[in-house]
């Protein structure tokens, strides 16, 4: 079970695109428990989850697998409910009754009723299963938006907006387009092809060395990069079992930053700095620089690892 304090990275190994390419079948898609249904709170089944995952390449979506025979579930989703509608629009909730989703339960590899997921960008991230106290929640919903932020996912849905019409983003200032290279990596990022990422990014730092949202935009196609295919057990199982493996560390501090664990991510790098000899060291620089890219140069956390990185290498 995925600890609930801490979403996995984007599964892209998880084939969605049968259920993406199912058409809707008429009928009721079940009730909700206790819940009404509309532009934040949605209603989702096999038939149904093709819009539900289109959305989720705007706006992060909490999928909640439930069933009426599970008084925990039906709980858990008012619960759900609740907290993504505190959220302003940030968060979508679609609740799957998992007797009508067979092929949604196979393709999330659900395990226990209840369970919860996120999809951000059309791919799985697993939150956790059974019930959980608000606080736990908000922390995982915290880092889920922080990891959808990594990958672009950053609208907003209407909470006016009516249950059986489109999701409506909340009026924003429209925003210039992005340059042509950087909209190529953003849409390679999209799609789950980070090499293709990469190579517009290195293109566009090579004709402006200054394009500095180009090599922040570098730094996190390589860390997704190296996430992918990866999942947390592995990640975390392989650091605990060879604690001296320097690539087993590098792998967890990537881990620990994806889910918004930062401080976590630094410290377990710079704690390790010192024991290292000038090869390993040379690695862990090289990525602390990078993941200070990802974080942002202003951010305070990396102004207090880059100063005691400064204080370990003089």
């Amino acid at each position: 079970m995925t600890n609930a304090n801490e979403p996995a990275a984007l599964r892209g190994a998880v084939d969605l695109s049968s259920l993406a390419a199912r058409a809707a079948a008429p009928g009721d898609a079940g009730t909700v428990p206790q819940t009404a249904s509309d532009a934040l709170v949605r209603q989702t089944d096999d038939s149904d989850f093709a819009p539900i995952l289109e959305l989720s390449r705007t706006v992060p979506v909490v999928v909640a697998l439930w069933a009426s025979w599970s008084e925990a579930s039906g709980a858990l989703v008012d619960t759900l409910a609740r907290l993504v509608r505190a959220r302003g629009g940030a968060l979508v909730l679609a609740a799957a009754d998992a007797d009508r989703s067979p092929q949604l339960v196979q393709a999330l590899q659900v395990q226990a009723i209840p369970t919860v997921v996120a999809l951000v960008a059309g791919q799985p991230v697993p939150l956790f299963q059974g019930a959980q106290p608000d606080d736990v929640i908000d922390q995982v919903f915290d880092q889920l938006l922080q990891l959808a932020a990594q990958h672009g996912v950053t609208g907003r849905v209407a909470e006016g907006d009516g249950a059986n019409g489109e999701a409506g983003a909340a009026p924003e200032p429209e925003e210039p387009p992005l340059p042509p290279l950087h909209q190529e990596a953003f849409d390679a990022i999209s799609r789950g092809d980070y090499a293709a990422a990469q190579q517009a990014y290195r293109t566009a730092i090579a004709q402006d060395p200054r394009d500095s949202l180009a090599v922040a935009g570098l730094a996190q196609a390589n860390l997704l990069a190296r996430l992918q295919g990866k999942t947390l057990d592995q990640i975390r199982n392989a650091a605990a079992a060879n604690p001296a493996d320097l690539d087993a560390q590098l792998d967890v501090a990537d881990l620990d930053l994806s889910g918004g664990h930062v401080e976590d991510a630094f410290g377990r790098l710079l704690d390790l700095f010192p024991t290292l000899d000038q090869p390993g060291r040379d690695r862990v620089r090289e990525r602390l620089v990078e993941l200070f890219e990802v974080v942002g140069t202003d951010d305070e956390r990396v102004v207090v690892a880059r100063r005691r990185l400064a204080n370990l290498l003089y």
